[in-house]
């Protein structure tokens, strides 16, 4: 029989038995569960027993760690009787001696307002009525984190207004959250859900061309993520932002970003860091900086060489080796090297699910951008047309419209007319 140990104890043993780091076993029990991602911050929280598991990870856990349901259940009840133990009796915060003044100073002062004694048991009511309301915001926190990791895989080939009409009840949740009160360590990982959850918001205001709320959601986000006290969180929050001045005509601006992102990112490889270079240098060849984009094209790619399994994952948080495909393929596309251009819209192509509806829309406008560049407008018009007219319309009125006006002011003569007929320009 197993020893009466918390949930906590019981993983990190289990995971430290087997010689994996947190991301090492973050990444089994991703591929346990058909490679849906899994955020080892949120192991972590598991192990420091800051949050317990909800049931609906209890099946996974029994299955990825060699347990039985028994033991899973086990472990979860000694961490929920030591939870209360400690909130009994203050351990290890001096909250004891510190609740017994309290008491008597409250006690003094209401015999000397009202000549009464204050009743037995009152404060220990309160006491219990206040635990039971802190515990009543806990399946809401654990729910927001459940969401955060649904929204973060991506589009899943949903169209960007469905995806953020589908986040609007998160979101309603999220704002309640924030407006109540929270011990520090639970405010911290509230920030940080914050966070990722309006950053999502902004990426999909980003790709709806509402340049505005893209604007005002990262502000949000970053907000959030320096509360949270996590750097990478803020260094991703600022290379995406990076994206919204990058996408829209205002380059000079993405790179200041960029950079901010790099340097808050570190000198560790990460995901944010490798999307922070690679934005930088796309935002560095659209001013014509075309040395420091290169550097930057060789730190990206230094990056990515050695990102393990979590920080590849393919959702908006992480860095897998196709999103690493389309940074460069805009990269080279304005620096005007089609060669390498096409050889990374190839590379991100071949590694691009079919769902993938704005991703393969926009390599195939940067590749009708090379084919002008390479000096066939006639081409380029041709692509970029068959592209649109592809398109289906919920995708037509944001960052592949935004991409193709673009071209279209590259365009000359009858190829410039023709693209802009297909726009309706």
């Amino acid at each position: 029989m197993m020893a009466p140990e918390g949930i906590g104890a019981v993983l990190r043993a289990a995971r430290e038995s087997a010689g994996r780091t947190r991301e090492e076993q973050a990444a089994v029990l991703q591929e346990a569960q058909g490679g849906r991602w899994f955020d080892p911050e949120n192991l972590k929280r598991w192990e420091t027993e800051r949050r317990l598991p909800i049931p609906a990870w209890h099946a996974l856990l029994a299955q990825v760690y060699g347990l039985t349901a028994a033991e899973i259940a086990q472990a979860l009840r000694a961490s929920r009787q030591r939870r209360r133990l400690q909130r009994q009796a203050g351990a290890d915060t001096g909250e004891e001696d510190t609740e017994v003044d309290r008491r008597r100073f409250l006690g003094a002062a209401a015999v000397a307002a009202t000549g009464t004694v204050a009743l037995p048991g009152i404060a220990e009511a309160r006491q219990g009525i206040d635990a039971a309301l802190s515990g009543s915001d806990a399946g809401d926190l654990a729910y927001l984190d459940g969401a955060f990791e649904r929204h973060r895989g991506g589009y899943h080939g949903r169209p960007p207004a469905v995806a953020l009409a589908q986040m609007h009840g998160d979101l309603d949740l999220l704002r309640n959250l924030l407006s109540r009160p929270h011990a520090a360590n639970a405010r911290a990982d509230l920030a940080r859900t914050a966070a990722g959850i309006t950053g999502l918001v902004a990426i999909i205001q980003h790709d709806r061309s509402d340049q505005r709320e893209a604007h005002g959601w990262f502000a949000t986000a970053e907000r959030a993520a320096r509360e949270s006290g996590d750097r990478q969180m803020l260094a991703w929050a600022l290379a995406r932002h990076a994206m919204v001045p990058l996408n829209y005509g205002a380059p000079r601006a993405a790179a200041d970003l960029a950079v901010r992102a790099r340097t808050e990112a570190g000198p560790r490889p990460s995901a944010a860091a490798a999307l922070a270079s690679a934005v930088t240098a796309r935002a560095l060849a659209a001013v014509g900086d075309q040395e420091g984009a290169l550097r930057s094209v060789a730190d990206a790619r230094r990056i990515a060489e050695h990102l393990d399994g979590a920080q590849a994952a393919d959702t908006w948080f992480g860095y897998p080796p196709q999103k690493h495909h389309v940074h460069l393929s805009q990269a080279f596309t304005l620096l005007g090297r089609t060669r390498d251009a096409y050889a990374e819209q190839e590379a991100a192509l071949a590694l691009t699910r079919s769902p993938s509806v704005m991703t393969r829309a926009l390599l195939e406008m940067d590749a009708a951008t090379c084919l002008n560049a390479d000096g066939d407008p006639s081409a380029a018009a041709d692509k970029a047309v068959g592209v649109w007219q592809r398109l289906p319309q919920p995708y037509r009125d944001g960052l592949v419209r935004s991409r193709a006006e673009t071209l279209h002011q590259l365009l000359p003569g009858t190829a410039h007319a023709r693209l802009g007929e297909a726009l309706g320009s």
